[in-house]
């Protein structure tokens, strides 16, 4: 009996996801068919001159809108932005520098100072747990 190598595939929308563009600015045929593990690699390896472009100067999709602005998705919700913005909209987003986008960044650098404070003091638990002798741990 011999086993058949199925090939694997993905919706367009995941595909897109996996890309960082906005599945409504990919091409037609991008958004109407499926795209295999091996086609999404090729684009990765090889992106072709509207992927390039669209990566380039959009529009781009929330998360990649969201961390070009230095941001949390939730936080360019909470600020009002819902759609995908294009290169040109964001930089001009930086030069304007709404008073909510620099209480987002703000609360962004709060997040990541936390999250770098835990992650320090989980590693030192870790060493202090590793120092003590194997009959004295709880």
């Amino acid at each position: 009996m011999t086993s058949h190598q199925t090939t694997q595939t993905m919706k367009p929308a995941t595909a897109a996801k996996k890309l960082g563009v906005y599945l409504e600015a990919t091409p037609a045929e991008f958004q109407e068919g499926v795209v295999s593990r091996a086609e999404l690699n090729a684009l990765q390896a090889d992106p072709p001159a509207w992927l390039q472009d669209l990566r380039r100067t959009g529009p781009h999709p929330r998360p990649v809108v969201a961390a070009r602005l230095g941001i949390s998705i939730a936080g360019l919700a909470r600020g009002g932005v819902t759609e995908a913005l294009t290169t040109e909209q964001i930089d001009a987003l930086k030069q304007e520098d709404p008073g909510w986008l620099r209480r987002e960044r703000a609360t962004q650098a709060e997040v990541r100072k936390e999250e770098a404070r835990i992650k320090e003091k989980r590693a030192e638990q870790d060493a202090e747990r590793a120092a003590q002798p194997r009959g004295s741990r709880s």
